[in-house]
């Protein structure tokens, strides 16, 4: 535009931003995201760029109680209590057939008897076969042959969930991949950012910071789990520091505009977009992206 101008670097969008409400400068320039609360007190030019949020985190192997946690989920629970379930319909149904029978290793009193029950479909399950129990008539060895077919079948499914569970849970790293796995994590936001509404409404317990560097400082430290930011500032940071124990997500959330702003009064607006949009007709906007925060960001 041929226009003469002072460039003064600021700390933070939120600092930078108060200096041009307060027309300390004519126009701010950066990755300053359009939002509600800042166009009440700024104007916005023609966005020059579409950012998001990302997560940033560890990618580390897991620790021995993360190795093991899926076997005290919920779904473990319930298969414990379906295979309970099963054992004790097995155990009635030979204490039924052999309750009578002359020297039977089921006493009638049902409490002694389905205990005996159980105890044995255990141990036929298990195919330990310690022989103290066994059936003494043909309907107790029916239901005994039938018992035994499907705790075969029982036995070798939980021994294949419990190896590959083990398998899975042994290549998987603890990268915070989604935003689900934010919930009941130590994350670090920028203060007043996008990305602190975003942390908080998916249950994260938030670590506000004044800057990014503060939020890798506390990742590389362990003090969080994780950081919330703008995707652009979290591929560049990982640009930079080249920390191989640190990964940003593919997800992406609550995609925003990047734009420059001017003062609420500020006689420049018009033409200032004008030729941002010559510049972006002409594929200079893009260029100058790609130089500067990588093509993988276009």
């Amino acid at each position: 535009m041929g226009q003469r101008y002072e460039f003064r670097p600021y700390e933070s969008v939120p600092v930078a931003l108060d200096a041009l409400a307060s027309n300390q400068v004519d126009l701010l320039v950066g990755p300053v995201s359009v939002t509600a609360e800042r166009a009440r007190r700024v104007r916005f030019l023609q966005p020059y760029y579409q950012s998001s949020l990302s997560i940033l985190s560890r990618s580390e192997g897991l620790s021995i109680w993360e190795r093991v946690a899926p076997f005290f989920a919920t779904p473990f629970y319930y298969g414990i209590g379906v295979l309970l379930f099963v054992l004790s319909i097995v155990g009635t149904l030979v204490w039924l057939a052999e309750r009578r029978a002359p020297h039977t290793n089921f006493p009638r009193d049902p409490a002694r008897g389905i205990a005996n029950g159980i105890w044995f479909a255990i141990v036929t399950m298990s195919t330990v076969g310690y022989g103290d129990l066994t059936p003494k008539t043909r309907l107790g060895r029916a239901v005994t042959s039938l018992w035994i077919v499907i705790s075969v079948i029982t036995a070798s499914s939980l021994v294949a969930g419990i190896a590959s569970t083990l398998t899975l849970t042994g290549l998987r790293t603890s990268v915070v991949s989604t935003a689900e796995q934010l919930r009941g994590k130590k994350v670090a936001v920028l203060a007043s950012s996008p990305g602190e509404g975003f942390a908080r409404d998916n249950g994260a317990w938030l670590r506000a910071v004044n800057s990014l560097d503060e939020a890798y400082g506390l990742l590389t430290n362990r003090s969080v789990a994780a950081v919330v930011f703008g995707r652009p500032q979290l591929l560049y940071l990982l640009q930079v520091h080249r920390d191989s124990q640190l990964a940003v997500s593919s997800a992406e959330y609550q995609h925003e505009n990047y734009a420059f702003a001017v003062p609420l009064s500020s006689e420049l607006m018009s033409s200032l977009n004008v030729n941002l949009l010559q510049l972006q007709e002409i594929g200079r906007v893009d260029k100058i992206v790609a130089d500067w925060l990588g093509n993988e960001l276009r």
